[in-house]
């Protein structure tokens, strides 16, 4: 069987190692356009915020060990520019050379990940204009502040990759400013938790400028200058921030469905709407395992499983994947801030007759050293009495904590099941009461 994997990232990588592992016979060809595979996306804030720390050092598993160790024909550098259905072959070109290229496939992945929304306005291609999604890109950014003298930085976006560049480059003493066209900072965040994320950023003298939508970019001497209706903004360098969207292009010119946000429509097996073709990772949508619906939530252990769920179902082990729950954490400076499920806001949209509660509690025992405060959202359906959400703030613990709250999501748990869950507790490591069963109970008195 010839097994095809257009991109060498998570999904991509996971699926071909899986593969080879399930049936070491099996021919597996991982075409990547780039010369970059398996890397941590996620630590490059964190590298970037270490001048003297390499870029490189974020790579899990070099090319040359898919290569040589595991037997995959991983082709670096190889641009996939089409896919016939039909014939069942993908065709492209290799970078540099313009060498064409063309492999059969019996079985295809497509794990062609994500890029960065770069909007299509005036001055946005400039030299110093960057945005972070890729290696590469982050090696750009790493280079230009080690080239130039960039003492500013405008962040154009207020989402998890614009607070973690906020703060990797305060912690390289550059001057932050953030901007985003509407009023609110995290929208989908309850307003109370939200403040607090907006106080710890201002602590750390970011300066913060909502409802600044941004017209142009324009070069200023040596400047950039960040037009919005209402104001100016200078800057050495301008990191844009607005998110991301699937690499669904190839997909879509062979025919092949969409979903939410254009991402390739898969079904529990990973599957797209030809059977022969799968689709795993950023490009790929999922099943929210709250509403049922599809969605497109890049996540990166989505990535890795999809990617195994592939591998297994192209080597005849049926598997099929549950769902997400939209889980995600982040760290802005001292604060942990996570989520999981859906917001008041989000629940009510599809539908649900949902009640929420927010309370501000304590990450250890009242009389225990070092207690800091934790903030916790909880959403709940009035009709049926399930969970629904959670959100969660705090200097401490918050990032773990949540995990309780996305099992009892994934069980479809009632608030008055999640209650009486048995929940550890030392004075060290949070209340009698951990804050999570706090809200629930509160929760539990509005439904009712």
């Amino acid at each position: 069987m010839n097994f095809v994997i257009i991109g060498g990232d998570a999904a991509g990588m996971s699926a071909a190692s899986r593969a080879k592992r399930s049936m070491p016979d099996m021919k597996v060809t991982v075409l990547e356009k780039t010369e970059d595979v398996s890397y941590s996306a996620c630590g490059m804030p964190y590298n970037i915020a270490d001048e003297n720390r390499e870029l490189d050092d974020l790579v899990v598993r070099k090319a040359e060990v898919f290569r040589e160790k595991q037997g995959i024909n991983l082709l670096t550098g190889h641009l996939v520019e089409s896919i016939d259905t039909n014939g069942r072959s993908v065709v492209g070109k290799i970078q540099g050379s313009g060498e064409t290229f063309q492999y059969a496939y019996d079985k295809l992945l497509i794990a062609t990940g994500g890029r960065p929304k770069i909007p299509e306005l005036p001055g946005f291609d400039l030299p110093g204009v960057l945005a972070l999604k890729s290696l590469e890109d982050g090696r750009k950014i790493k280079a230009y502040i080690q080239v130039h003298p960039v003492k500013k930085v405008v962040i154009i976006g207020m989402g998890y990759i614009g607070m973690e560049m906020a703060e990797a480059l305060r912690e390289r003493q550059i001057a932050v400013e953030m901007v985003k066209p509407g009023p609110d900072l995290l929208p989908w965040m309850a307003r109370d938790l939200a403040g607090v994320v907006e106080k710890e950023l201002k602590d750390n003298d970011v300066q913060l400028h909502p409802g600044c939508e941004v017209s142009r970019i324009e070069k200023s001497g040596d400047k950039l200058e960040v037009l919005c209706k209402d104001r100016s903004l200078d800057a050495d360098l301008v990191l844009v921030a607005v998110g991301i969207k699937p690499n669904s292009e190839l997909a879509v010119d062979a025919g092949i469905d969409t979903s939410v946000g254009k991402a390739i429509a898969v079904n529990k097996t990973m599957q797209t709407s030809d059977p022969s073709v799968y689709a795993a990772g950023d490009c790929a949508d999922a099943f929210h395992v709250v509403t049922g619906e599809r969605v497109w939530i890049p996540l990166a252990l989505r990535a890795n499983r999809a990617g195994w769920a592939v591998a297994d179902n192209v080597c005849g082990k049926k598997t099929k994947l549950q769902g997400i729950a939209g889980t995600a954490v982040f760290k802005v400076f001292n604060l942990q801030v996570a989520r999981t499920g859906l917001s008041l806001e989000e629940a009510r949209r599809f539908g649900f007759t949902a009640e929420a509660v927010s309370i501000k509690s304590s990450s250890r025992a009242h009389n225990h050293p070092g207690a800091r405060p934790v903030w916790v959202q909880l959403v709940g359906e009035k009709k049926t009495g399930r969970m629904l959400g959670a959100q969660m703030v705090g200097s401490e613990s918050a990032a773990h904590r949540i995990n309780a709250a996305v099992v009892a999501l994934h069980s479809h748990m009632t608030v008055a099941d999640f209650i009486q869950t048995d929940l550890a507790y030392a004075p060290p490591f949070g209340p009698v009461w951990d804050p999570l069963l706090t809200a629930a109970n509160q929760l539990q008195k509005r439904m009712q």
